[in-house]
């Protein structure tokens, strides 16, 4: 059954190796997983997934493989399935002796006899010790005791001892193909992360106090500047026609970038960058900045992100004066590239689906000045770009 369970994790495409594998077995071993499925869950979960964007499909694998520890005719067809997995622990609803009577039967004879009784039985029971049913002390059924017990069924766990939490699948939208929220998206920035520890000394520095401590023979305190994401950060949103369609995704990109980054400016452009950008959209054609002194004022060292979808007209990206809002004196692809050469790391993020970008021959040019460093707005393009920015 566990081999099972790791061969098919595998041909799921969840990166599970021989060695996280054993050292599942070895927490089974030492019984961390006290009988318990839903600890099991818990425990397999944790040895087995290194990435959150595998826990959906972690669930999924895990409710196809274990489904026959709830249904008794597939527990009773894989024969591989331990003894110990279907036993329950002592509770305290029965006298001694009616538990000495139920595990007398022995674990052979418990599955003989409700093989016989799932032939004979008619319908539903309720209560008793003999038939399988609900409550009762029949060592078949739901909601009563018996140490050796099958759960048959039961809709909830009355005591917490199989409750399918991976059927509730909570993580089914950390999927590397899908689209973002706010959380999600923080998970992804974090992969470009340059720790650096400036500012004010407002943090104990423990290792450091009890080095000096122990040197010097009296307390001796030491204190540090905390410790924060040191990477700075330049992004540029398009902004207005067909962006609007992707207003909440961005919004949620913009919130998360702002939390996950100290050091992070923006401006707004329109469809491509041009000579002018702009920090409020209702001043956008009295207070623009000079992309120029963009240029000029924020280093090389930053990491430049663009966030649209390249959905334009093709004359707006290669011809003066295509612009639909002015009269540009040089085309928008000489200022992505005059962008491009002053920030060696630069990417492009696209809220439209993948798929669709050959279909757009805008999106196609934007692409190639980006030297194809064009990455969708799901947690597999945010960490390919984020990768990229690392570089």
């Amino acid at each position: 059954m566990f081999l099972q369970f790791f061969t098919s994790l595998r041909d799921a495409q969840v990166p599970v190796t021989l060695r996280e594998y054993l050292t599942l077995m070895e927490a089974l071993d030492a019984d961390l997983a006290d009988y318990s499925v839903e600890n099991f869950y818990y425990l397999s979960r944790t040895s087995l997934v290194k990435d959150e964007r595998n826990l959906d499909k972690f669930d999924r694998v895990f409710g196809t493989v274990f489904k026959g520890l709830e249904s008794l005719l597939d527990a009773m067809e894989k024969a591989e399935i331990p003894e110990e997995w279907l036993k329950k622990l002592a509770e305290k609803y029965l006298s001694e002796e009616e538990k000495k009577q139920i595990e007398a039967m022995g674990w052979d004879k418990l599955m003989e006899t409700l093989k016989k009784r799932l032939e004979e039985q008619k319908g539903r029971h309720q209560g008793g010790s003999k038939w399988i049913g609900t409550a009762g002390t029949s060592p078949f059924g739901a909601h009563g005791y018996n140490p050796e017990g099958v759960r048959i069924g039961q809709d909830k766990n009355r005591n917490n001892r199989a409750v399918k939490v991976w059927d509730k699948r909570e993580f089914k939208d950390l999927d590397g193909n899908v689209e973002l929220g706010i959380r999600n998206i923080k998970v992804a920035l974090r992969r470009l992360r340059k720790f650096a520890r400036t500012g004010a000394p407002d943090e104990l520095d423990l290792d450091t106090t009890i080095r000096e401590t122990a040197n010097h023979g009296y307390l001796d305190v030491h204190m540090r500047p905390e410790r924060r994401n040191a990477v700075k950060l330049l992004v540029f949103f398009d902004i207005g026609g067909s962006m609007d369609a992707h207003i909440e995704q961005v919004e949620e990109l913009f919130s998360a970038a702002k939390s996950e980054f100290k050091h992070m400016e923006y401006f707004y452009f329109h469809n491509c960058l041009y000579e002018g950008v702009w920090k409020q959209n209702k001043r956008r054609f009295t207070d623009r900045t000079p992309t120029w002194d963009v240029l000029h004022k924020y280093p090389h060292d930053y990491k430049i992100v663009f966030v649209g979808d390249a959905s334009m007209s093709p004359y707006e990206i290669m011809v003066p004066g295509g612009s639909v809002e002015h009269v540009n004196e040089e085309p928008g692809s000489v200022w992505l590239d005059r962008i491009i050469r002053t920030y060696p790391h630069a990417v492009w993020l696209n809220p439209v689906a993948q798929k669709h970008w050959d279909y757009s021959e805008s999106t196609t040019i934007i692409k190639r000045i980006f030297a194809n460093r064009m990455f969708p707005i799901t947690i597999e393009g945010l960490e390919g770009a984020m990768k990229e920015l690392t570089h």
